[in-house]
């Protein structure tokens, strides 16, 4: 068979339904992995969906454990010569909570439904509708070729939703097992619904919370009002220090020197778009000078998840005695997360907040991650996408939200190139999650085109060949 073959033979695959049927039946298991009462679920869905799959294609699977995590991981690979290159791929089959009683009639979280041109299901974008899709073509070529022309590993987590407890360790005890030369992988959105993409890393996330505990209890106001202080202004002006109305941040600490040229470069094209659902661009927000594609894959950003003081349920005419806020920074590598917190302390007591109290969350900090626009596998990934899709491909250096991929650069060495199929206003982890199934569609054509493209020769050099360790080794 040649390339255009396997590719119809992977749009057929895809229109005949067959596709349809394996998703509807994974969605159907109820993976919240922040809902204790699901640990068997997590488990049936690698036992019963991704291991049969796996060694359908001739993989060898185990799990793996780790005492930080909830669940096992899924861990198989294909190994077909030592001297060929090794691909490792990533995905997550837990799913945020359902939210069963918030989704549009006729609509549940657990049952894969087609209305108006969409699929709707939890799960479907984030994250069990993107590996299938990886999984399937796998599955494609190895019917097409009779052999992959690579080496294949992958690892399905299952509590991804929770911050990936046990991966970074899971990953540094299984170095040698996971080693390869390329992480190829599939998570978040397009940058628009119509045009494929690749990221090569993500922004990094900082949670951390601001309060102000001015005294017990609250005071009437009409007594008190003008003569004591009020931590929920005294907040509301401390954030106000960190930003200006429109969101530029002031913390020289918080923010690069410049945008490298080559993500400037990368981003020149790239044009943000949410789809029909997604909310509109406001121009004025943000860093000043930068395009919208710049703003959120370029630079940093702060953002107040949650504010209280009071009784916001119920006012009454009295002065609270305290404040709090939920806060975020977004962040762009070439800066040194150690310092966030402390260049906030001494922001604060510069301008005289020094009654503002600053405490990390229990929150996993992700680090950010940037592959080099210019690196060969990036040209050689958007060769073969923009070959399969007749369109060009939008090169992000990183995602603006947050992945682990740092335990991938920074824990295993691996370049990452990610080949999203989803769109941002899919409505990920909201109800009524759904995708256009026509992106579904054109993403099992590019990734079956990716890894048959893996297999006909001419990638970037391979690492090395202790890639071909057994799937038994630790």
């Amino acid at each position: 068979m040649t390339r255009t073959t396997a590719l119809a033979a992977a749009y057929r695959q895809f229109d005949s339904g067959e596709f349809k049927q394996v998703l509807a039946r994974r969605i159907a298991l109820p993976t919240e992995s922040q809902n204790p009462e699901r640990a068997a679920t997590l488990v049936r869905y690698l036992e019963e969906e991704v291991r049969p799959a796996f060694e359908a294609m001739g993989f060898e699977c185990r799990l793996l454990q780790h005492p930080k995590a909830r669940a096992p991981f899924l861990f198989a690979q294909r190994i077909e010569g030592a001297a060929l290159p090794t691909v490792f791929g990533y995905g997550h089959g837990d799913v945020i909570r359902g939210l069963e009683l918030e989704w549009h009639e006729g609509l549940t979280p657990w049952a894969l439904t087609e209305r108006e041109g969409r699929w709707y299901g939890r799960g479907i974008a984030d994250n069990k509708g993107q590996h299938s899709v990886n999984m399937q073509a796998l599955a494609n070529v190895i019917q097409a070729r009779g052999r992959l022309g690579f080496n294949a590993k992958y690892l399905i987590e299952m509590g991804e939703e929770m911050g990936s407890p046990g991966l970074r360790e899971l990953c540094a005890d299984n170095k040698a097992l996971f080693d390869a030369d390329l992480l190829l992988a599939s998570d978040g959105p397009r940058l628009r619904p119509g045009r494929p993409t690749v990221f090569l890393g993500s922004r990094g996330a900082l949670n951390f919370n601001l309060s102000i505990e001015a005294r017990q209890g609250a005071l009437h106001s009409g007594n008190w009002g003008g003569l004591i202080s009020n931590p929920g202004i005294q907040l509301a002006h401390a954030i106000a220090s960190v930003v200006t109305p429109t969101g530029q941040i002031l913390i020289p600490e918080w923010v690069p020197t410049s945008l490298p040229e080559a993500v400037r470069r990368a981003l020149a094209d790239c044009e943000v778009d949410g789809g029909a659902n997604g909310p509109q661009i406001e121009p004025e927000w943000g860093e000043p000078g930068l395009s919208p594609a710049e703003r959120v894959f370029g630079w940093c950003s702060f953002e107040v998840l949650a504010f209280k003081t009071g009784n916001p349920q119920m006012p009454v005419n009295a002065i609270p005695g305290s404040a709090w806020a939920r806060c975020q920074l977004r962040f762009v590598v070439g800066l040194d997360p150690d310092d966030f917190l402390p260049a906030l302390r001494r922001h604060l007591d510069r301008n005289g907040f020094a009654m503002v109290q600053v405490a990390t969350t229990n929150d996993e900090m992700f680090q950010a991650t940037r592959l080099d626009p210019d690196d060969p596998w990036v040209a050689w990934a958007t060769a073969s996408i923009d070959l399969t899709s007749g369109k060009k491909t939008a090169v992000l250096p990183n995602l603006g939200g947050s992945l682990p991929n740092d335990i991938f650069t920074d824990v295993l060495g691996l370049p990452t190139v990610w080949v999203p199929h989803s769109y941002a206003g899919c409505s990920q982890h909201a109800p009524n999650e759904h995708l256009p199934p026509e992106l579904l569609r054109e993403a099992l054509g590019v990734m079956t085109g990716l890894y048959w493209d893996l297999g006909a020769g001419g990638t970037p050099a391979s690492r090395s060949a202790a890639s071909a360790q057994p799937v038994g080794a630790a």
